[in-house]
């Protein structure tokens, strides 16, 4: 296909998926079609549903033109999680006033003016797949409300607040499962499931749909002051993304360099306030390039993702840990002395380097598995490595220097030497050091 059209569908894509992701967007793909031809073989639809259908129809359309460049950037820094979008505003009023037919008819004009001046270069069968998860989240919507309903006492109230926790939980599910399943490798379940901030999203849409619903039944001239506030609330949907995005390393998950900084300057300053301690560790993957060289780099990034998890799985929700470079990790641990700073860095020594990290994406595409990942750290604590952050983090660079330069795989503590762990932790004297003899990679 050329010309304009052609442009716009990068590739169909659907063969190239997983068998069991496959088989499930077949599936969803087949049940959406034939709820959508059932609905519509005994549909009655009034005049005045018609009509109603009209005017969602046009005001979706001019919501999504209005918002067309930020949907555009929006979708071209989506990865493998829930995409959030608002179409879900306008699927949800028309299913409170119209017949499912209509619902799903509503669905398409949405979906087909995205994919005609929304979307830039797409893969089509995700876009289907997407809209078919709308019709059946329309569908089990519906069968809570028993056709159209709009709120006008308590119990129909919480029959519509029902409806929409349906309608969410259905789209919500059958994409998060779609993207588990099309996914070469275990997606952390955190970035399956997606921003928790994203949810509130479409429930604030749901929200804003049963509104307009009302309003279209009942004061119908009424529509053009909530449209004016659901284009405020999708140009604020960028700036969430986009810091996210400023926070996060896109690899691992864990914080940037920067952001990680700036927590650290915050957390000194309540240090200092509190009078309690504060520590920062400096760890890196020792012979990390050889994993590079001798499997290759997507086989490095897996590493190093792995690497991520099990250090994020051994501290706690109030730590930050950052990638501070290719296969440096750093972590802020606030409120800890220097002895529970050094349980915590052995821990981590340890968990890695008896843990077993598979690594799928291999230059020859054959699976390997290391039997652990050998690891040196340096670890500084306020006060009495520094009191600013430029003299804590160069006490914690330094003290990672000495640990590598002493032999690797140890922790050293800043002004001190390096330890081998929780057993024989005693003070020797300097030049000497003793190293862990687990695996190394």
């Amino acid at each position: 296909m050329t010309g304009k059209s052609g442009r716009r569908i990068a590739t169909w894509g659907l063969w190239a998926l997983r068998r069991p992701a496959l088989c499930l967007v077949l599936a969803v793909d087949a049940l959406a079609v034939a709820i959508a031809v059932l609905s519509s073989v005994s549909a009655a639809i009034t005049g005045t549903q018609w009509l109603w259908f009209a005017v969602l129809a046009a005001a979706a359309v001019a919501h999504l033109e209005a918002v067309r460049t930020i949907e555009r950037r929006r979708e071209q820094a989506s990865k493998k999680a829930p995409y959030t979008n608002l179409k879900s505003l306008w699927v949800f009023a028309a299913l409170l006033v119209l017949p499912l037919p209509l619902v799903i008819g509503l669905t398409a004009v949405s979906y087909l003016y995205c994919w005609y001046r929304v979307y830039g270069p797409t893969i089509l069968f995700r876009k289907f797949y997407s809209a078919a998860t709308f019709v059946l989240a329309s569908a089990v919507a519906s069968t809570v409300l028993d056709g159209p309903l709009l709120p006008h006492d308590l119990w129909s109230l919480l029959r519509v607040a029902a409806a929409a926790g349906v309608w969410w939980l259905v789209n919500y599910a059958l994409v998060v499962v779609a993207i588990g399943l099309s996914s070469a490798e275990k997606l952390p379940v955190r970035q399956a499931l997606g921003h928790p901030g994203d949810q509130l999203v479409v429930a604030s849409a749901l929200g804003l749909g049963a509104t307009m619903a009302v309003l279209l039944v009942h004061e119908p001239w009424a529509l053009p002051a909530p449209m004016i506030a659901v284009l405020c609330v999708h140009r604020d949907l960028l700036l969430p993304q986009y810091l996210r995005a400023s926070r996060t390393d896109q690899k691992t998950g864990l914080a940037t360099p920067v952001y990680w900084a700036d927590v650290v300057t915050a957390a000194l300053d309540r240090a200092k306030l509190s009078q309690t301690g504060l520590g920062v560790l400096f760890l890196d993957v020792d012979k990390f390039k050889a994993i590079n060289d001798t499997y290759g780099h997507p086989a490095g990034d897996q590493a190093i993702r792995a690497v991520a998890d099990l250090v994020r799985s051994e501290v706690r929700s109030q730590d930050l840990v950052a990638r501070y470079g290719g296969d440096e990790l750093a972590i802020l641990l606030p409120g800890l002395e220097p002895g529970r700073l050094l349980a915590v860095a052995e821990r981590i020594r340890s968990r890695l380097a008896r843990t077993p990290v598979v690594l799928t994406a291999t230059t020859d595409g054959q699976p390997r598995t290391l039997s652990g990942v050998s690891t040196s750290m340096g670890v500084a604590s306020y006060p009495g490595d520094g009191v600013s952050v430029e003299q804590l983090l160069m006490a914690a660079d330094g003290a990672l220097l000495q640990a590598k330069q002493n032999g690797r795989n140890q922790i050293k503590l800043a002004g001190a030497v390096p330890v081998r762990g929780m057993h024989g932790m005693s003070a020797m004297p300097a030049g000497q050091s003793r190293e862990d003899q687990g695996n190394a990679v």
